[in-house]
């Protein structure tokens, strides 16, 4: 058995193609400002997939670029000025930040109503009591993901590899809502092939190349891998070993082309959802 690739490059397309036809007959168009601080080279990538997509979609969209030697204060400034900006309903600050930036001091400071990465406590707490708020991207990228194979949840046993506030609590939390048994392992957890050996959803988001044995995957499971890695001789790679884990799963998101693109997609989603 060979798993079905399940392609969010397609998936997220689609979406933004959707999104890109609304916002066209939209009176006011959507503005996002996307925020990075200092000068890594894998954020900055990533912030010009971002408002690449912005623009493709008809968004009014902002890149601020701060320098390295910004000061926590100055930032939150930044944040400050952008929230009380009218014409900016989405605000997204590419993490990591700088060393002597506190993380969570810059998170707090996101009005919750334009945290369009869901990761401000008032939006953490609505996802937790399963109500309306900004659910963040990646988590909310691989619900759509699912949802594309038909498969019923309902009971399902689900294992989610990662504990991070970005994927792995709030997908945990996305799977209990669609009545999955939910196991949240993590690099301490003891007897990890054990846990992923009766998963028939394997979420992998840890970071670490190949950490995920395919000999532990399922017969017949589900495999999200949002591991990004980059190997010394520039390749990028999954958490999940990806050949062995693809003759045994039946579905399986392949690196890069999975959920990279679905977390590009729910942030425009979420900013359309901002500004509405």
């Amino acid at each position: 058995m060979s798993a079905r690739l399940l392609d969010g490059k397609a998936v997220a397309a689609e979406l933004t193609e959707a999104l890109r036809l609304h916002v066209a007959g939209l009176a006011r168009k959507p503005g996002l400002a996307v925020v990075l601080v200092g000068d890594d080279p894998a954020s900055a990538v990533y912030v010009r997939n971002k408002t690449r997509t912005a623009e493709r979609i008809g968004l009014r969209h902002w890149q601020i670029t701060l320098p390295a030697s910004t000061s926590e204060r100055e930032l939150l400034d930044e944040v400050d000025r952008l929230a009380a900006d009218p014409d900016v309903d989405g605000i997204l600050v590419q993490f990591p930040v700088p060393e002597g930036i506190r993380r969570l001091a810059v998170v707090d400071r996101l009005p919750p109503g334009k945290d369009v990465d869901g990761l401000h406590i008032e939006n953490a707490g609505l996802l937790a009591q399963k109500r309306d708020g900004f659910v963040p991207c990646t988590p909310a990228g691989c619900m759509e993901l699912l949802a594309r194979t038909g498969v019923s949840l309902r009971g399902a046993e689900a294992v989610v590899i990662g504990r991070s506030d970005l994927v792995g609590r709030p997908i945990a939390r996305l799977l209990e809502h669609a009545d999955c048994t939910v196991t949240v392992a993590h690099s301490r957890t003891r007897n990890l092939a054990e846990h992923v050996a009766r998963a028939d959803v394997v979420v992998a988001a840890v970071g670490v190349p190949g950490m995920v044995r395919g000999e532990w995957i399922k017969p017949g499971a589900i495999v999200l891998d949002v591991g990004i890695n980059r190997l010394p001789d520039g390749t990028l790679t999954g958490d999940v070993e990806f050949a062995p884990a693809r003759e045994r799963a039946a579905w399986i998101t392949p690196v890069p082309g999975g959920v990279g693109p679905m977390t590009i997609a729910m942030l425009m989603a979420n900013t359309v959802k901002a500004a509405r």
